[in-house]
């Protein structure tokens, strides 16, 4: 009687797969958005849904015109737009939305040939040509509503027409940067501040970036080393001086630190692979922004920060590659 040998499977490396795929990785994120949105609509009302909804709509059109159509299935169009709608005031013009998230796409990512491809992240780069083009508009923030039903005069705002008046009020890093008036920590870490819709509420971010972290979604160690350089370079600035710059733990939660640090900076086409990599990154990242908030003229400075971090990924890989096995250098 012969025995049967097991057929021998010859393949190329690697062999070892973790079984998370794009399309995964991007539901992921999108699911774990989905608790700070509806948060956001309770602070801030359901005109935020229709700034999410036009960020989305322009992201994914401008996805389905100018890419391969099949595209589409991985998600990465729709987590862009929701990504940058969460970043926006709520009381920002739907088209002024739309038009950053056929640009964030567009030359953010379509422009470098598609998904894997992009120096910078997508959502970040629509975020900055607003905020370029339209200043006023993106530093015009709204104090949270009463009411859910709430839809600001400005969101419905005619194309290249004056947007309506709006009252408008301080975010905690602008009180705290120009006068020195430092926001309770309670009120940053359960959403009881202005500013853009999707940042308010640092515990759930908290919250959604540990999943992400344990479902191996992002690279833990990028997060860890922006919030633990910005908290030892304010906490030396804060000991020499505390009546003029803030604690660790105000620049932690307040902003889109914590917001930028899980959702923005983790992008793994747009950070780099290595560990070491992760780690000079996430502390350039970290470093920049306590530059930018503490002796800028800007009292945010997340967003550059990342942007700038992005153009150092090449190089930063480039010198960060370990050693290959069997080689000495």
């Amino acid at each position: 009687m012969k025995s049967q040998d097991p057929k021998l499977i010859v393949q190329a490396a690697p062999f070892l797969q973790q079984g998370l795929t794009t399309p995964q990785a991007m539901l992921d994120v999108i699911y774990v958005l989905i608790p700070i949105t509806l948060l956001s609509v309770y602070f801030f009302g359901i005109g935020v849904l229709l700034i999410l909804i036009a960020t989305i709509l322009g992201a994914v059109l401008t996805e389905w015109i100018f890419s391969e159509k099949h595209a589409l299935l991985d998600g990465s169009a729709i987590l862009t737009g929701l990504l940058l709608g969460l970043t926006l005031p709520p009381n920002l013009p739907l088209w002024m939305a739309f038009v950053g998230s056929v640009v964030g796409v567009g030359l953010g990512k379509t422009i470098w040939g598609g998904l894997g491809n992009n120096l910078f992240n997508p959502a970040l780069v629509g975020r900055a040509f607003l905020l370029a083009n339209f200043p006023v508009a993106m530093t015009t923030w709204v104090a949270q509503t009463d009411s859910l039903f709430t839809i600001s005069a400005s969101n419905l705002a005619m194309p290249f027409m004056q947007s309506p008046d709006a009252i408008s009020t301080a975010t905690p890093l602008g009180m705290m940067k120009f006068e020195q008036q430092a926001t309770p920590l309670l009120n940053l870490m359960f959403g009881n501040s202005s500013g853009s819709f999707g940042e308010t509420c640092g515990l759930l971010i908290i919250l959604a970036g540990l999943y992400l972290i344990l479902r191996r979604s992002i690279d833990w160690r990028i997060p860890v080393a922006i919030l633990g350089s910005v908290a030892i370079f304010t906490g030396i600035l804060f000991i020499y001086n505390s009546d003029i710059y803030p604690s660790p733990l105000f620049t932690i939660f307040s902003g889109g630190l914590l917001f930028g640090c899980f959702f923005m900076a983790t992008d793994p086409v747009t950070s780099p692979l290595t560990p070491k990599g992760a780690w000079i990154f996430g502390i350039g990242i970290g470093i920049i922004v306590v530059l930018i908030r503490v002796f800028g003229g800007f009292p945010e400075g997340v967003m550059y920060a990342i942007l700038l971090m992005n153009a150092t990924v090449p190089l930063i890989e480039r010198y960060t590659q370990p050693r290959a096995f069997g080689h000495k250098s």
